[in-house]
């Protein structure tokens, strides 16, 4: 098996509060490589709340989305399917989590500019010191057969990601 290699795409940092984060705004995402890999450090200004979902769009396309998760809370654990329609693709940190904390999160997406339905993974958790500390593991599938050519991150909360959140988008090739 070949080596794959990763070229960083974008690279976002906040530096003031934003409801929406779109990496690969305009259709910028380059279509030759494999798979896609995100990883982003973030929190939101969820008020008196540790944890904030997230939710995920593809070509700003709301729809056709489908997931299953499962979750530990600090004090429990669960499982679910298509929570926020679908959409909702992890956890991260809220305003009411340890001062100057960030949820961290990586999505990958396989075979993403293919002419197939999209599946795609990610691992999220909150920082929190405190029992309230959140992690999720989901799969998820958005059923169209276009190219990802953009994908945008809001809360399920309608809240903002905070100033020094970071996200970054890396183009995987098999070769």
């Amino acid at each position: 098996m070949a080596n794959p290699t990763y070229t960083l795409i974008q690279s976002v940092t906040l530096t003031t509060s934003t409801a929406t984060v779109t990496l690969g705004s305009g259709g910028t995402i380059p279509q030759n490589y494999t798979d896609l890999q995100i990883l982003f450090s973030a929190r939101t200004d969820r008020a008196s709340q540790p944890a904030d979902d997230l939710q995920i769009s593809f070509n700003g396309s709301t729809s056709s989305f489908s997931q299953i998760r499962i979750y530990g809370t600090g004090s429990g654990a669960g499982s679910d399917s298509n929570y926020a329609s679908g959409r909702q693709i992890g956890i991260t940190d809220g305003a009411g989590a340890t001062s100057n904390t960030f949820g961290s999160f990586s999505l990958y997406i396989p075979n993403y500019a293919g002419s197939t339905y999209k599946s795609f993974s990610t691992d999220s958790v909150s920082e929190n010191n405190a029992t309230g500390a959140f992690q999720e593991l989901s799969a998820s599938l958005w059923s169209s057969i276009s190219a990802i050519t953009s994908i945008s991150f809001t809360s399920t909360s309608a809240t903002n990601f905070v100033a020094y959140s970071n996200f970054y988008l890396y183009g995987i090739k098999n070769s």
